[in-house]
């Protein structure tokens, strides 16, 4: 089945660049740029999957958390 579909949830780490979670699987991956987390998404996506199971499409959902002091 190649109309399967993965989603990222991607936020900011604590010490700098970004870190990605895939929903629903047991998919982690980090980059210091965006550019560098796309192509480590990439690869782990291709590490995890075998090529009948591949999902055909890779969403990736940014989370940022801002604090506001009143």
């Amino acid at each position: 089945m190649k109309n399967k579909e993965i989603i990222f949830i991607v936020e900011e780490s604590l010490d700098g660049g970004y870190e990605a979670k895939a929903v629903g699987h047991s998919i982690f991956t980090e980059g210091e740029t965006v550019p560098e987390l796309k192509e480590n998404i990439i690869e782990a996506v291709r590490c995890h999957f075998d090529e009948k199971d591949m999902p055909s499409l890779i969403h990736l959902r940014f989370q940022k958390e801002e604090v506001i002091t009143l």
